[in-house]
């Protein structure tokens, strides 16, 4: 056990997957006193929200699990909703993590005290916490985004988010509208389609698709992952290097992104045949600039006989259907938004007041930034998870999410030497040049040659690490302590001066 003189009052916010990696990293050999709130009436984050028929990861299931958690028995090499929700129960109560989380419980606001050096707490049913160390792992894919249309409310029959699945909706033989092609759609698209009377799909640009390597595990997966010594590490490094090397062709060689669009040809050649169909899938944009996402099913979906895809701009919303710039309306009887998340908006909508009354959404007007993703000057002892500029284009995200958690528990163990409340605020220097060098990397890539929820309306990266995940772990490795000045409680401060 690390040896202390106090026990730092940690506040996480959010059961999702990094909100228990920062819970099982601080709880861990009894460092700090953490207490996870999640407005949510349970714990999993956006495998407890996304539900939607055929909701599963594009990151195989052996990488997108924790590193002190490893599973052995996966269904399928990419693990669908409901197994890896059960994941995260299993670990969490495992670890003991269930029992730190209060759900139910929203928080609306957070200030932090000069006076006492601490953070207060305000939840919507107005009580107040105190926290010596606040961790908001919100994450970046939390809350749906839905367009800017006309007539979005005017709609008569059944409309929802595809995060916010309507399972009483009873789809067979409707005619149903998808706004969106992204992740979602491509995902629950195939699956209803197999029921509904007819789909109608609109898409304002067509994404890179390529195969997904997918099979189910078998025995003798299960066998090996579980008695061959050191087998279930050697597959998870593989996939990691794998992942790692999709990556470059992201961030930094030219050649490799070529061959992924040569792959994503192939794969719309070998499934489309109609021409018509093929250049209205076809992208106009560079590869990598927005997700490219993985399927075996998305093509022979559009391509089925009850399948239309529509690529007119949508100029409104009518009580019947959606209507297209070429005047047409088309009539449904049930419109499901697959339209992503505001991902730049991050912890919104809370109120987060900083060190002499800073508020964090004035600081961050022109878009979110932070130290290495987790720290803000004017904002101490705040640490993110997922924060802005760590979201990937490929690899797991919980191999970021991990090491955050173990960036945050040595901030966390100096906290608790010494006896005396004080925090560490990163300086805004350094700040400055990490944010200075982020963005000049980010602007020489391939995510600012197109719109998507990367960037800010003003076009600016918010969410991508423009590296790889072995570099930002180096990088996290060690907590610089002088990247950060020790702020004591005013009246503390105060005293000495006295």
């Amino acid at each position: 056990m690390t040896s202390t003189t106090r026990k730092p009052r940690v506040l996480v916010i959010g059961a999702g997957f990094g909100g228990l990696a920062a819970a099982h990293e601080l709880f861990r050999d009894g460092l700090a006193d953490v207490t996870v709130l999640e407005k949510a009436g349970d714990i999993g984050g956006v495998w407890r929200e996304n539900t939607y028929p055929g909701a599963a990861c594009d990151v195989p299931s052996n990488l997108y699990s924790y590193s002190f958690a490893r599973k052995t028995d996966w269904g399928r090499r990419y693990a669908e909703q409901p197994d890896i929700l059960g994941y995260i129960h299993d670990t969490a109560a495992r670890f003991g993590l269930r029992d730190l989380v209060r759900t139910g419980v929203e928080v609306t606001a957070a200030r932090y005290d000069d006076d006492t050096a601490t953070w207060r707490v305000e939840t919507a049913s107005g009580e107040v916490l105190e926290a010596d160390v606040l961790v908001p792992a919100v994450g970046q894919l939390s809350r749906p985004a839905f367009p800017n249309i006309p007539g979005l409310d005017t709609f008569a029959g059944p409309s929802f988010h595809s995060a916010q699945w309507r399972h009483d909706v009873d789809l067979a033989g409707k005619r149903v509208a998808v706004l969106g092609t992204g992740a979602s759609a491509i995902q629950f698209v195939p699956r209803i389609r197999e029921t509904a009377g007819r789909v109608t799909v609109f898409q304002r640009s067509a994404p890179y698709v390529i195969p997904k390597p997918d099979r189910a595990y078998t025995g003798a997966h299960h066998a090996a992952f579980r008695n061959v010594p050191g087998f279930t590490a050697a597959m998870r490094g593989l996939i990691w290097e794998i992942s790692e090397f999709f990556g470059l062709a992201l961030t930094k060689v030219a050649p490799l992104a070529w061959l992924i669009g040569v792959v994503a040809s192939l794969n719309l050649r070998h499934h489309i045949k109609d021409p018509v169909l093929r250049a209205k899938l076809t992208p106009d944009y560079p590869v990598g600039c927005k997700r490219v996402l993985f399927s075996n099913d998305w093509y022979p979906a559009l391509a089925s006989d009850n399948v239309d895809v529509e690529t007119g701009a949508i100029t409104e919303v009518t009580p019947t259907g959606v209507r297209t710039a070429d005047g047409r309306l088309h009539e449904v009887d049930v419109i499901i938004y697959g339209t992503g998340f505001k991902a730049t908006e991050f912890l919104a909508p809370m109120t987060i007041t900083g060190r002499g009354g800073r508020d964090l959404s004035a600081e961050w007007a022109e878009g979110a930034r932070a130290h290495l993703g987790m720290a803000v000057p004017g904002f101490p002892n705040m640490f993110l998870i997922y924060g802005p500029n760590t979201n990937l284009g490929s690899s797991s995200i919980i191999l970021m999410m991990e090491q955050q958690a173990r960036y945050i528990r040595q901030i966390t163990e100096e906290l608790a030497r010494g006896g005396v409340a004080r925090a560490f605020e990163v300086r805004r220097a350094v700040e400055q040049a990490y944010d200075a060098e982020v963005q000049s990397r980010l602007d020489a890539g391939v995510w600012t040659t197109c719109d998507s929820w990367y960037r800010t309306a003003s076009g600016r990266v918010t969410t991508n690490w423009p590296g790889l995940v072995h570099e930002y772990q180096r990088r996290t490795r060690t907590a610089v302590l002088a990247d950060y000045e020790v702020v004591l409680p005013e009246r503390a401060a105060e005293k000495v001066g006295a």
